[in-house]
């Protein structure tokens, strides 16, 4: 967050506000003061020349009354008149008296230097309305003369009659008026800067104290916003600045609990997303991706953190399945094959995030891989098919030859007796079958219980041989590769004599007349290896892995008529499997195959307990 500067801060404009404030308060005040003192100091200036006015009025009335002698002993009218002018005290150079006749002619003036002007006839407008009109007049002139302002008081002169006899012409400036109003002024504007200076010095104290509470709030703010809510705000008072400060303080206490509790959950989220085996995805309302956990990265063999703002159709591989987002919401879950080099299914259940206004405000997806479900799935109905397959073959036949029977067959004593050959003969290939489910069951329940015990497997081999031996056809032998001595293993007799008697009879059945079959035995450091090796037809290399599956037969028309159900060897696997051994074939077309299978020996602690 920038530094706010002083140019730009609150305190300055709090401070220019008050000086604003003040200024036109002052200036509100100036003007109705100076206007109002013009106009007193003109009322009182006027009102003085008035009362001279009048004064000297009454005595050139008086003047004008008194009856003269014919023989000139007294004053003349212009001596008095001009005796009565110059008493007048004006107390001001600037003011002029004249006294004008009815014949517009000055018969008396107070100017000493200016009595040339006696006789002079006057043609100003305000001494013609006023003998004309018999009223006085008042005006303010400019004199271009004196370039200044003046008042001018024209005021008529009435005899006993009635009839005006002169007029009186008083001038006076209004220089020294508005001289003393300037002065004042001055004074007042004097007054009004430092009333300001002082007053702008207070308003800044005043700023910093409406500012600083503010000032601390804005950096606290700044604070909090970093994560930071261990510091509190000062209050400085109980005002409204004051309550803001409680509350800020407040909401910082708010925040800090609601931040520590947004903070724990995330946490618990993120905890949950880095430790779920499903992956998730979540996007905005365009598909750009957001969020991705370690486990989608995995699954679909991207790294999170370079897919974010990719299109999730896109990194989903379903641009040709979906082509807008909102199908998503419509199809919940749907199979994705991203299968390469080896098959590989994934998952993708679909979700919408929307707001308080059910506006989609994106999607959540959640992967998962079902590779091995899917397979289990397809093994399941494989198995349902295969089983269904094995049994309708003995149950065609039986049933063809029972028909027969029913239908007269029975009578016939040649035909008769290899029809219930026949049917006997399927009924127990069932028999084994169904004994062999119930087995495979079993184990995979771990309901099939081993009875375990210590047991030499030399002499243990030899003895399972040596009863090959007695019932082997003629054509076929039996080569043994056994060394001396003991090799002790912990296993069930009765269930490892069900692994050598599926391996052993496989070997004997798909073994050609004069072949060999080879019976090894080779003693590791802690484990025994069995292989049983014949020289049959093979099986081809990408069968190899799928002879232990159930029902899987690489010559179905052979095994079928040797009577196989094709579950010897996946029962065989298991059993190995139980006693802690492995399993696996070798074996190339035309040059026979291999079955070898491995034991855990017994260790040396084992042997000394037993």
């Amino acid at each position: 967050m920038n530094k706010v500067g002083f140019f730009r801060s609150i305190q300055l404009k709090f401070i220019i506000i008050y000086i604003l404030l003040l200024l036109l308060a002052v200036q509100v005040i100036g003007s109705f003061f100076t206007q109002k003192l013009e106009e007193n100091l003109l009322n009182n200036f006027k009102g003085s020349i008035n009362e001279r006015v009048e004064l000297l009025s009454y005595n050139l009335e008086q003047a004008f009354d008194r009856e003269r002698s014919e023989e000139g002993d007294g004053p003349t009218l212009e001596g008095e008149i001009q005796q009565i002018v110059q008493d007048i005290n004006t107390d001001n150079i600037a003011t002029t008296v004249n006294v004008i006749s009815n014949q517009s002619r000055i018969i008396g003036t107070n100017k000493l230097n200016q009595q040339e002007q006696l006789g002079r006839k006057v043609t100003q407008p305000l001494v013609q309305q006023a003998l004309f009109f018999d009223s006085p007049q008042k005006k303010e002139l400019w004199d271009p003369e004196a370039e200044s302002q003046v008042y001018v008081h024209v005021e008529p002169l009435i005899d006993a009659d009635g009839i005006a006899v002169g007029v009186i012409y008083f001038q006076s400036s209004l220089e020294e008026v508005y001289d003393q109003v300037e002065d004042i002024n001055r004074i007042f504007l004097q007054g009004s800067i430092l009333a300001i200076s002082i007053s702008a010095i207070i308003g800044i104290l005043v700023a910093r104290t409406i500012t600083k509470p503010i000032m601390e709030m804005r950096e606290q703010a700044r604070i909090m916003a970093n994560g930071d809510f261990t510091q509190k705000v000062n209050v400085f008072g109980k005002d409204e600045i004051g309550q803001l400060a409680e509350t800020f303080n407040d909401l910082n206490s708010r925040l800090k609990h609601s931040y520590a509790t947004i903070e724990e959950e995330r946490r618990k989220l993120s905890s949950v997303l880095s430790n779920m085996s499903d992956g998730v995805i979540a996007t905005d309302n365009s598909g750009s991706i957001t969020l991705m956990n370690e486990a989608a990265g995995r699954l679909i063999g991207e790294n999170p953190e370079e897919v974010i703002g990719d299109y999730l159709l896109d990194v989903l591989q379903l641009e040709g399945k979906i082509i807008d987002l909102t199908e998503l919401q419509d199809s919940g879950s749907m199979i994705i094959d991203f299968s390469d080099d080896s098959p590989f299914l994934v998952r993708a259940n679909f979700s919408t995030v929307s707001d308080d206004e059910d506006e989609i405000t994106g999607f959540i997806t959640v992967i998962s891989d079902v590779t091995e479900q899917e397979k289990v799935e397809q093994e399941r109905r494989d198995f349902v098919s295969n089983v269904s397959h094995e049994l309708r073959t003995p149950l065609t036949t039986m049933k063809s030859y029972i028909e027969a029977l029913t239908d007269g067959a029975w009578e016939d004593k040649e035909i008769a007796p290899r029809f219930l050959h026949v049917a006997q003969n399927e009924t127990d290939r069932m028999i084994r079958m169904v004994n062999d489910l119930l087995q495979l069951s079993k184990m995979d329940s771990d309901e099939l219980p081993l009875h375990k015990e210590r047991a030499d497997f030399v002499g243990y081999f030899h003895q399972v041989i040596d009863r090959f031996e007695m019932n082997r056809p003629e054509q076929i032998t039996l080569i043994r590769e056994i060394p001396k001595g003991q090799s002790l293993v912990w296993m069930d007799k009765d269930k490892m004599t069900q692994v050598l008697d599926n391996i052993i009879s496989n070997a004997i059945k798909y073994s050609p007349e004069g072949g060999d079959i080879r019976m090894k035995l080779d003693i590791k450091r802690h484990y025994l290896l069995v292989s049983v090796e014949d020289q049959g037809m093979g099986i081809a290399y990408d069968k190899l892995e799928k002879i232990f599956e159930r029902f899987y037969r690489a010559d179905r028309a052979r095994t079928r008529k040797l009577g196989g159900t094709g579950l010897g060897l996946a029962i065989t696997k298991e059993l190995v499997e139980a006693h802690h051994g492995k399993i696996w074939a070798k074996s190339k077309e035309g040059k026979g195959t291999t079955i070898l299978f491995t034991l855990p020996l017994m260790s040396e602690k084992r042997r000394d307990i037993r």
